[in-house]
């Protein structure tokens, strides 16, 4: 089939438009910018018409966007991630080779680079916490991942907590080290301590053991907080619920890395932690104390929340 001309300018308008059905606000305004950029580099190599595109100019876009924007590999990835979901878009209208895209290359960042040392930034927790909040409500997730990020718990502690850990009329949780049943705590005896909680965390574990927490002891028969039908949350299904509910179109931003729903490896039961965004229970706590430090909750207090 022939090509149909197709200007740069007029190929994003259609393309966001197309994908305003498709996408959150926010992923568009991510993918306006970084097409942007593609667009600008159009223009400055006289590309007035798509049908001109080849293998060999979007390598030296790629070329050019290292250069102009001093990119990371993971920034650079998610540039030309997009850039190839557009690319395969601008096949389906004609406007170039339709297997054009497979030669728009990415780079592939190590684990340690696409890791960033992230912390998980306070209005993205937010954003999940308010999502599970409206349409999660009171489920493991959602107590979860908001025990995690407001009280700064480690993946053992919070795997460790029991019903009874739980004091409603003091507000607070309870951490003991019990290795004799299969719950130790990172520093012991000395890890052992009590940790208050705000009134709406109080509401919510209360909601969650009266209406949704299954009825369950471990082989041990204590009755643990955090649990499934089968009993005590496992110490990997804990980061799995944190992958997922981290995954930016779990909570309503849709694919900001230029994926679309059907190809995206992270979209798979137990791919969760494959999306770029998605971050571990350890990187949760690292953004939780920093997100505390920069509201000036005194750092005694924030590092009170070790185990």
């Amino acid at each position: 089939m022939p090509l149909e001309p197709l200007d740069p300018e007029t190929a994003l308008e259609l393309y966001l438009t197309q994908k305003e059905t498709d996408f959150a606000v926010a992923t568009l305004r991510s993918h306006r910018s970084r097409l942007g950029h593609f667009i600008r580099w159009c223009e400055e190599e006289g590309i007035d018409n798509l049908n001109d595109l080849t293998g060999r100019r979007l390598q030296e876009f790629r070329l050019w966007r290292k250069e102009d924007g001093d990119l990371n590999k993971v920034s650079m990835k998610s540039n030309m991630d997009t850039v190839r979901v557009f690319v395969r878009w601008l096949g389906t209208v004609d406007a170039v080779d339709p297997e054009l895209y497979v030669k728009v290359l990415s780079p592939d960042p190590t684990p340690k680079e696409n890791s960033r040392d992230v912390k998980h930034e306070s209005e993205e927790a937010e954003a999940a916490l308010k999502y599970l909040a409206r349409y999660e409500y009171a489920t493991r997730e959602h107590v979860t991942l908001s025990l995690l990020w407001h009280t700064m718990l480690r993946l053992g502690a919070a795997h460790a907590l029991d019903v009874d850990d739980y004091h409603p009329e003091d507000q607070a949780l309870e951490v003991i080290h019990r290795p004799e049943t299969g719950t130790p705590i990172k520093n012991g005896l000395d890890g052992e301590r009590f940790i208050g909680l705000a009134d709406w965390i109080c509401t919510l574990l209360d909601d969650w053991i009266a209406e949704q927490r299954p009825n369950v002891t471990d082989e041990y028969g204590r009755e643990p907080l955090l649990a499934t039908v089968q009993g005590r949350v496992s110490k990997t299904t804990i980061p799995k619920d944190i992958y997922t509910f981290t995954r930016p179109c779990a909570y309503g931003e849709g694919f900001p890395h230029g994926r679309e729903p059907e190809d995206c490896e992270a979209s798979e039961t137990g791919a969760e932690s494959k999306c770029p965004s998605s971050v571990s229970p350890h990187a949760i706590r690292r953004g939780s104390i920093t997100h505390h430090l920069k509201e000036d909750i005194p750092e005694t207090a924030v590092r009170g929340g070790r185990t």
